[in-house]
């Protein structure tokens, strides 16, 4: 069995793929890279080919129809062998230093009386034109260098949180909790690092900045203008989150109090890129939003809507609604994301 499977969503990413593999391929026979071609039409399939055929024991390449990240994820998980799982984004890379620490830190998690269900850790922003790169950490929160649980956690901040570039799970773990994520659908990373969360038990932090999320291409997914343009997908991402968890049935306080907030980003996400819009169609579907998840869980409604997030997104009027952005802008600022 191999210690690691690192899943590689491809559509269209012969500009960029290369550099993605190459930081990789230093993990040799103890990672497995699973170079997934979504239905891809540029040189994205041979370029997979290409390195399966000079990597044979390293690289698999998966050939599939078009069915969007989730779907590649979804392919990544079903055909992994090694103990743990990752996904890299073919546009981003990881650091060869802080790698090599991550897979010693899966070798001493690779015996039985040491497997853990998720490995942490941090990644950095490499925002284009950017003058100082923000990084996720999280030594302000989590044991390092041990084996813990939900119970040994401290709260995060607000603007932390464990994103699928912090993420390593246990093969397993996934498979075992159903994990199914929806096909041509964006944004799908946000149910792929909640949705297991209420399976995982054991945890272990490794304070090295490993995985480089870049931002900067026009078409990319996080893009402002093409996040609203795709927006009907953040709402269903959005819906998904509150009906494949029953935040009521997480019995760990740390835990569902963490769930608690990822799920409030997510929706303060949704409703301010509603406004962002400035569109009378989408201020009714921000409406539309928060009727649905009052109908769904009314406790769950008053948790998200009048927290300290929800009051600055809901203030009345157009004058409310400039607050609302203007606010979103300094987080933006603050947090580094786009």
């Amino acid at each position: 069995m191999k210690l690691l499977s690192v899943a590689i969503p491809c559509y269209n990413s012969q500009d960029y793929m290369r550099y993605c593999i190459e930081s990789l391929l230093p993990g040799g026979e103890d990672v497995e890279i699973l170079i997934v071609n979504d239905g891809s039409v540029d040189q994205t399939s041979a370029i997979a080919n290409e390195y399966a055929l000079k990597y044979p024991t390293i690289v698999r390449t998966i050939h599939q129809k078009n069915g969007g990240h989730g779907e590649a994820v979804n392919a990544g998980i079903r055909h992994a062998s090694g103990l743990y799982f990752k996904v890299v984004d073919s546009d981003d890379w990881v650091d060869t230093r802080a790698y090599m620490k991550v897979l010693e830190a899966l070798r001493y998690l690779s015996t039985d009386e040491k497997i853990v269900d998720m490995v942490i850790n941090n990644f950095v922003y490499e925002k284009e034109h950017a003058k100082y790169k923000k990084i996720m950490k999280y030594d302000n929160v989590l044991p390092q260098d041990v084996i813990f649980s939900w119970n040994d956690m401290k709260p995060f901040r607000k603007g932390q949180y464990i994103l699928m570039h912090s993420v390593i799970y246990r093969t397993q773990l996934l498979i075992d909790s159903g994990l199914e994520l929806p096909k041509h659908t964006f944004y799908v990373d946000n149910l792929y690092v909640y949705a297991p969360l209420q399976h995982v038990k054991k945890l272990y932090y490794v304070n090295v900045d490993l995985y480089r999320y870049f931002i900067g291409r026009e078409d990319q997914s996080v893009q402002e203008a093409t996040m609203i343009k795709r927006i009907d997908q953040q709402i269903k991402v959005n819906k998904l989150m509150i009906e494949q968890i029953d935040l009521e049935s997480i019995k760990n306080p740390n835990l569902k109090g963490y769930m608690l907030r990822h799920l409030e980003i997510v929706t303060v996400v949704s409703a301010i890129l509603l406004i962002r819009s400035g569109t009378a169609e989408n201020l009714q579907k921000k409406a539309a939003l928060w009727k649905y998840i009052k109908n769904k869980d009314a406790h769950l409604y008053r948790r998200l809507k009048y927290g300290i997030m929800g009051n600055l997104i809901n203030l009345p009027g157009s004058a409310g609604r400039k607050v609302s952005i203007g606010a979103y802008k300094i987080s933006q600022k603050l947090v580094g994301f786009n």
